[in-house]
């Protein structure tokens, strides 16, 4: 597992040392799409797209008023249809994410939430929802003690990692991990896992993630660094 991999951005190709598949796909991100909500963001991986708005700080139900601090509501619409028990297991992970960096005890009594929109999902979803919704709340202002990202890694049948599987890689791998990790020091948020795999690939897997996320991360600066840099 010592072969260069390459990681692929929207500036080009990067190499990486880390094993045969690990390679992350195309990223695109575009802020401030909405007019409705104080922050939204668009990202794309691969073929994988999802929309992200932000509402809030805003006045909140008494019923759900926090007293010392915001109240974080995050709303995952599929597609298609209604939202099941995937898209309200995954709201759940989006949200002990953010309530773990957004800094809700600066905006107490309010609330902030988060829409999601899955626009396509071609593997890899979970990251990217975690990879909106940190642009969208960069877009909305809203104070966070650190940027996080999301990424997802797949173990096929021989053991072998792949980072920011397909739709198709999912299905065929023998466990799918996805980790949500922050930008100081790559501090592990959340993690979700579906499948069978050992400590020692769960710890490789994490390793990984955190190798990847540096390179997410500074997706996240050069995107805001063209936007801002417009005049």
């Amino acid at each position: 597992m010592q072969s260069e991999a390459k990681i692929h951005t929207e500036h080009g190709t990067d190499s990486s040392p880390q094993g045969p598949g690990c390679s992350l796909r195309h990223f695109a991100c575009e802020q401030n799409l909405l007019s409705r909500p104080d922050g939204s963001a668009s990202f794309l991986q691969g073929d994988t797209s999802v929309l992200a708005g932000v509402y809030g700080p805003a006045e909140v139900k008494v019923s759900k008023e926090i007293f010392n601090k915001a109240t974080l509501e995050v709303i995952l619409r599929p597609k298609i249809g209604l939202p099941g028990v995937a898209e309200k297991s995954r709201e759940r992970l989006i949200r002990n994410t953010c309530e773990a960096v957004v800094l809700g005890a600066l905006h107490p009594r309010t609330s902030i939430t988060i829409v999601l929109q899955v626009i396509s999902d071609a593997g890899s979803l979970m990251a990217c929802c975690l990879n909106a919704t940190c642009m969208a709340l960069v877009d909305a202002g809203v104070p966070m003690q650190a940027l996080f990202c999301g990424v997802t890694c797949a173990l096929d049948s021989d053991g072998t990692l792949v980072l920011d599987p397909t739709a198709k890689q999912e299905k065929e791998a023998r466990a799918v991990l996805t980790f949500a990790l922050d930008s100081v020091d790559q501090k592990l948020l959340m993690s979700t896992t579906k499948g069978l795999y050992s400590n020692a690939e769960l710890q490789q897997c994490l390793a990984a993630a955190q190798a990847a996320s540096q390179h997410v991360f500074r997706f996240y600066r050069e995107s805001l660094q063209r936007r801002y840099s417009k005049n």
